[in-house]
C-alpha cells in the first residue's frame, strides 16, 4: 500500500501485523513517540477500514483529550480504562446484578456485602434499582466504584460469552495506551475471555515495562509474548533525552531495550543536525540540605513550568514546601496508629464486647486490665507510638475521651491533603475524590481569594454569592480579601470563621458534617497557621517546582533535580539500585524503574542527589555518570 510508505517504520511493522490478523504489543522507551505512533496506526486503520469502529483506551482525562484532539474522528471511541469497561457492561442489568451478588457472597472475592453478610439471588431486584458507577461506593444499595468496576468487568467477561461477541463486534480495533499501568483485570479480558470467542478483532498495546511504577499493574505483557499471542515491536528511537541522558538511561534498563537518538531532524533532542549533548551530575553530601545542590545548579527554580525537584514521597517535599505540620496530622500520627493496632486486635480476636458506650480510654483499659508480657504488649503502643504519646500528651489525653465506636471508624491518609495537585499552574485541575472535605473547604477558601485576586469577579460572584450593591460595598469586599490574604499569624480555624462571616465561604453541610464526625482531626488542623495551608495551596495549583516522582510519569522538563531518598519506604531501595545488590527482586525493581522515569523526564539537565552514600554507590554513579560529574558538597 503506497500510502504506508510515509509512514514510520515501527507503524508499517503493526501494520502488518493487523494484516494478518495478529495481536500486538509497541514497545517504546521513554521519549520515543509512542502516542504519535498510536495516533498513526488510529488514522491508517480508519482510513483502510472506513466502516469500522476503534477504542483507544488510556490512563488518564489528559490524554483522552489529547488524543481525541489528534484523531477527530465519528469511528473512534477514546476514554478511560473505567470508562470504556462501564460503557460496555452498563445495560447488562440482569448480568450485572447476578454477577455483582455472585462476587459479594464469594470468600475469595475483594467485593464484600457492607453488612458482611451473604446476599439473596434477587436483593437487587427486591431493592429496586440497577447497578450504578459512580465516584464513590454503596455497594449494598448497587453502588459500585472504579476498583469494583474493574473486578466485575473481568467477571461479567469471564462468565458471558455473548457480551465478548457484542464487544467485538462492536470493535474491530481495540488499542490501550500505556498499557503497562493497565490492572490485571482488563488484560485478562482483552488477552484471555473475548479471545475465547470466535468473532474477529484486533488487540493492540503501546507503553513501556520499564515506566511500570504501580503495584497493581500489569507491569508487563512478557507471558503473552512467549506463548506467541502477542507480536512485539519495539520503537528504539528516543525524541526527548539528550545524549547523556540516554546513555544513562540505557545502563539502568533491565529489558534489553536499548535506545538511540531520533533520525528526525525535527525532534525536539536535535539541535543543527546533531542531538543535543545535555548535562548530568550525580551530587552527594553527608548533609540532606537540598538548598546546597539547587544553588549548585544555577537553575531557575521558580520557574515551575520547565524545573522540577523530584521527591520519591510527599514526607520528603512537605518540609521544603512549608507545609510540614500539616503533613504531620495527615501522614504520621501514631495515636491513630495506635487505634488501628487496639481496633485489629479486637477484630483478630474476635472480641465480642459491646463498646459503643465506652471510650477510647476505657476500651484500652479494658483490654489491658490483667494482661502481662506478650498479652500487653499486644494492646500497648509500640515504641514509636509510645514516643510519639508521650511528646503529645494533651493530644493522647483528648483521644482518649472520644467514643470508641466513632473513633474507631476514623481514617487519615496523606491523600485526604494532596490528592488532585498539578504539575504546573497551567495544568488543567485534575479532579478526584480523595481529598477530605475539611481541606477542600479550606482550599476553597484560598481559592475564591485567589479569583477576586486574579480579578475573575464574575467567577467570584458565582462560587461565593457575593452581594455587591454600592461603591462601599466593594470597598469593604477588598478590605476583607486583603485581610484574609495577609493573615500574619492568625490559625486556620480564624480564617475559617472569618470567611464565613464575610460570606467569602459560608459554612456548609460537608465541612459542619466532618467537624461532627472527625472531630479529632478539625481539632489538629485549626490550630495550624492558616499562612501554612497558603504553601499547600501553592503546591497543590503547581506554584512551587516540588512534585513526586510517581506524579510526574509521562511529564518532560528543562531541568530535573532527583533526591534519592526512601523516605521511609520500604518498597523502594536506592543502595540497591546502585550496587545491584538485594534482597528482594521486587524492591529493587522498583528503585530501577522509578529512577529510569525520573531521569528520562529531562530534555536538558539532569541532577541526582544521594546523601551520605556508601563508597560502592559512589563508584558505580561515577561508572554511570562519568568521575568529572560525580560531585561531593562536602569538600
Amino acid at each position: 500500500m503506497a500510502k504506508r510508505q510515509n509512514l514510520e517504520p515501527e507503524v508499517q511493522e503493526i501494520l502488518q501485523h493487523i494484516d494478518n490478523g495478529e495481536n500486538f504489543l509497541l514497545s517504546g522507551g521513554a521519549g520515543s513517540g509512542k502516542t504519535y505512533s498510536l495516533v498513526q496506526v488510529i488514522k491508517q486503520v480508519i482510513e483502510e477500514n472506513p466502516s469500522c469502529k476503534v477504542a483507544c483506551m488510556t490512563y488518564t482525562n489528559a490524554a483522552v483529550k489529547e488524543i481525541e484532539e489528534r484523531v477527530n474522528h465519528r469511528n473512534l471511541s477514546v476514554s478511560t480504562i473505567h470508562d470504556f469497561l462501564w460503557g460496555n457492561i452498563k445495560h447488562f442489568q440482569k448480568e450485572l446484578k447476578k454477577s455483582l451478588i455472585a462476587l459479594m457472597n464469594d470468600e475469595s472475592s475483594k467485593i464484600k456485602s457492607f453488612s458482611g453478610e451473604l446476599v439473596e439471588d434477587d436483593y437487587f431486584d427486591l431493592l429496586g434499582k440497577g447497578i450504578q458507577y459512580k465516584e464513590y461506593l454503596k455497594i449494598n444499595d448497587g453502588i459500585i466504584s472504579h476498583d469494583e468496576v474493574l473486578i466485575l468487568s473481568n467477571y461479567i467477561f469471564q462468565n458471558y460469552p455473548k457480551i465478548c461477541d457484542i464487544l467485538k463486534d462492536k470493535f474491530k480495533f481495540i488499542f490501550v495506551d500505556e498499557y503497562q499501568d493497565t490492572n490485571k483485570n482488563v488484560i485478562e479480558i482483552l488477552l484471555t475471555h473475548i479471545n475465547k470467542s470466535e468473532k474477529k478483532n484486533i488487540v493492540g498495546f503501546f507503553g513501556d515495562a520499564m515506566q511500570s511504577i504501580y503495584d497493581d499493574s500489569i507491569g508487563n505483557l512478557d507471558e503473552y509474548k512467549d506463548n506467541g499471542f502477542l507480536k512485539e515491536v519495539k520503537k528504539e528511537q528516543n525524541r526527548r533525552n539528550p545524549q547523556l541522558v540516554i546513555d544513562l538511561a540505557n545502563k539502568i534498563r533491565s529489558d534489553g531495550l536499548i535506545q538511540i537518538p531520533s533520525n528526525d531532524l525535527n525532534s525536539p533532542n536535535m539541535k543543527d543536525g546533531v542531538v543535543k549533548n545535555g548535562d548530568i551530575k550525580f551530587y552527594f553530601s553527608k548533609n540532606s540540605n537540598i538548598d546546597i545542590v539547587k544553588t549548585k545548579t544555577g537553575w531557575d527554580y521558580f520557574d515551575t513550568k520547565e524545573t522540577k525537584i523530584l521527591n520519591l514521597t510527599y514526607n520528603l517535599i512537605a518540609p521544603n514546601a512549608g507545609f510540614k505540620n500539616l503533613m504531620d496530622i495527615y501522614s504520621g500520627d501514631k495515636i491513630i496508629d495506635f487505634k488501628n493496632r487496639i481496633k485489629k486486635y479486637i477484630e483478630d480476636k474476635n472480641i465480642e464486647t459491646d463498646f459503643s458506650e465506652y471510650t477510647f480510654g476505657e476500651v484500652v483499659d479494658f483490654l489491658q486490665n490483667g494482661k502481662s508480657g506478650s498479652e500487653l504488649n499486644n494492646v500497648s503502643p509500640t515504641s514509636g507510638m509510645q514516643l510519639f504519646i508521650e511528646n503529645n500528651l494533651d493530644l493522647y489525653e483528648v483521644a482518649k475521651t472520644y467514643n470508641y465506636e466513632n473513633f474507631a471508624k476514623l481514617y487519615i491518609d496523606k491523600d485526604q491533603l494532596i490528592d488532585d495537585k498539578k504539575q504546573d499552574e497551567n495544568d488543567d485541575n485534575k479532579k478526584g475524590s480523595k481529598r477530605g472535605d475539611l481541606i477542600n473547604h479550606i482550599f476553597k477558601i484560598q481559592n475564591n481569594i485567589s479569583l477576586y485576586k486574579n480579578s475573575q469577579y464574575n467567577e467570584f460572584i458565582r462560587v461565593t454569592e457575593y452581594k455587591i450593591s454600592s461603591t462601599e460595598d466593594k470597598e469593604k469586599l477588598r478590605e476583607q480579601i486583603e485581610e484574609l490574604k495577609n493573615v500574619g499569624d492568625e490559625t486556620i480555624e480564624e480564617i475559617v470563621d472569618k470567611a464565613d462571616n464575610y460570606g467569602i465561604c459560608k459554612k456548609d453541610d460537608k465541612f459542619s458534617k466532618f467537624i461532627v464526625e472527625k472531630k479529632y482531626i478539625y481539632d489538629r488542623v485549626k490550630k495550624i497557621k492558616f499562612f501554612e495551608f497558603q504553601k499547600l495551596y501553592d503546591y497543590l495549583e503547581g506554584h512551587t517546582p516540588f512534585s513526586t516522582q510517581h506524579k510526574t510519569k509521562g511529564n518532560e522538563f528543562d531541568n530535573v533535580l532527583v533526591i534519592l531518598d526512601n523516605g521511609g519506604w520500604n518498597n523502594y531501595n536506592f543502595e540497591s539500585l546502585f550496587t545491584n545488590i538485594a534482597n528482594n527482586e521486587k524492591i529493587l525493581s522498583r528503585s530501577q524503574k522509578i529512577f529510569y522515569v525520573c531521569c528520562t523526564r529531562v530534555k536538558e539537565n539532569l541532577a541526582v542527589f544521594f546523601c551520605n552514600p556508601s563508597d560502592a554507590v559512589v563508584m558505580k554513579a561515577k561508572e554511570w555518570f562519568g568521575v568529572s560529574n560525580v560531585v561531593c558538597l562536602d569538600n
